[in-house]
């Protein structure tokens, strides 16, 4: 019977083992460092979280920490979905752009296997004109807009990556609905998921292979991805969040969407902590292209990075030469660069930042349209970012009149 009871007790010791390896933030008295170096406590953190989800109304929130390139503290919290289960970190949640991250290490590493070069215009891959080739999707490989188009041709991964090719977001922000090239490639910055697809397109037209199977055997597995997808699976039916309005109305959960690297990535926090994690320590990825990754191509002088005042210039984000990387916006902060990526879609908004020469980062995920609204706050609170450039991604906060910077 003893040799029973102390088995018991060693394996209820490893579960709590296992338990704190798992849920970092469980462990008491643990701490974040900030950018800054000064330190916060977990409890303080969650506290706070809470405090701020209760005054802004967002349905649920998860979020992942970093400190010396590891995972120091994760931790989910509210409601997922209508039946009323917890968001978790294992949870499917919709990846909304945050999907351009994990397609621009896939590019990189088909530059680092010599199957595409950045600065070799596109369409020089390809045989024939891309509007030739015949329709297979709904609409995203659909190129006839082009064919009286010759800027086209001189766009380039790099350009796709850096968001310069001067293609709308999407082709339906236009008025007529129709692909057209607004600026020179390459001359100026302009935020384009239609890039990305473009992109794509001809790499999955070079390699035969579709961008599920070029995630799955370059991405996925290497990256500690193991419940991301960029369409639909059955396995996710299981245990999924839903996104929320404003008021907390559930939206509809859109399942039939065709691979878009720009936007359709199904993942978990877990997952896309993992991914995180294996690029801030180095690991998948060649150091010089890791580092080209995180370089600034171009430097953004815009009000905002969305609408009419996007096409006006600013000095405002001068002192942190806000600029863009290869898939990622890039700051500069007295701690070094930070390296950023937003995700929005409707119930859906995150934002992910990280700061490479220290090792210090941040996910945030929510299922909730309230969710940007206390980004600002989470970022000075969690890791001490006050570089973050929230006006100009538009987070305005849930007490936007007590703001006063």
């Amino acid at each position: 019977m003893k040799r029973i009871e102390i088995a018991g007790k060693l394996r209820v010791v490893t579960i709590l083992i296992s338990l704190f390896l798992v849920f970092p933030s469980m462990i008491q008295g643990q701490s974040v460092k900030r950018i800054d170096g000064t330190l916060v406590n977990a409890d303080s953190i969650r506290h706070h979280v809470i405090f701020l989800m209760g005054q802004a109304k967002v349905k649920g929130l998860e979020m992942a920490i970093f400190n010396s390139n590891k995972l120091i503290y994760k931790e989910a919290f509210g409601t997922g979905n209508d039946s009323g289960a917890k968001l978790h970190s294992s949870m499917s949640i919709y990846g909304a752009s945050l999907s351009k991250t994990v397609f621009a290490v896939l590019v990189m590493k088909l530059v680092e296997e010599g199957v595409i070069d950045l600065d070799k215009p596109l369409q020089d891959y390809l045989p024939k004109p891309i509007y030739e080739y015949p329709q297979k999707t709904k609409w995203q490989d659909n190129y006839n807009d082009l064919r009286t188009d010759t800027l086209y041709r001189k766009i380039t991964a790099r350009m796709c990556l850096d968001h310069t090719t001067g293609f709308p977001n999407w082709r339906w922000d236009n008025p007529d609905q129709k692909l057209k090239i607004a600026s020179v490639p390459g001359s100026r910055y302009s935020y384009s998921g239609e890039g990305l697809v473009y992109l794509q397109t001809v790499i999955e037209k070079i390699t035969g292979k579709s961008l599920e199977q070029l995630m799955e055997e370059k991405i996925y597995r290497q990256f500690g991805m193991k419940n991301s997808a960029y369409t639909w699976l059955p396995k996710f039916e299981a245990d999924y969040a839903l996104g929320y309005n404003q008021e907390g109305k559930s939206y509809e959960k859109d399942k039939d969407n065709e691979a878009r690297s720009a936007s359709t990535l199904e993942t978990t926090l877990d997952d896309y902590t993992a991914f995180v994690e294996t690029l801030l320590q180095g690991k998948g990825l060649k150091k010089t292209l890791r580092d080209e990754m995180f370089k600034p191509q171009i430097r953004l002088r815009s009000v905002n990075q969305f609408g009419p005042l996007s096409r006006k210039d600013t000095t405002a984000y001068d002192a942190i030469s806000l600029s863009y990387g290869l898939g990622w916006g890039l700051l500069k902060s007295p701690y070094g660069w930070g390296a950023f990526k937003e995700g929005h879609g409707d119930g859906f908004q995150h934002y992910c930042i990280v700061f490479p020469e220290i090792g210090t980062g941040i996910i945030i995920m929510t299922n909730s349209d309230n969710g940007e609204s206390i980004f600002k706050d989470l970022l000075e609170t969690t890791i001490g970012d006050e570089y973050t450039p929230w006006k100009w991604e538009n987070y305005i906060p849930y007490n936007n009149k007590l703001v006063q910077k």
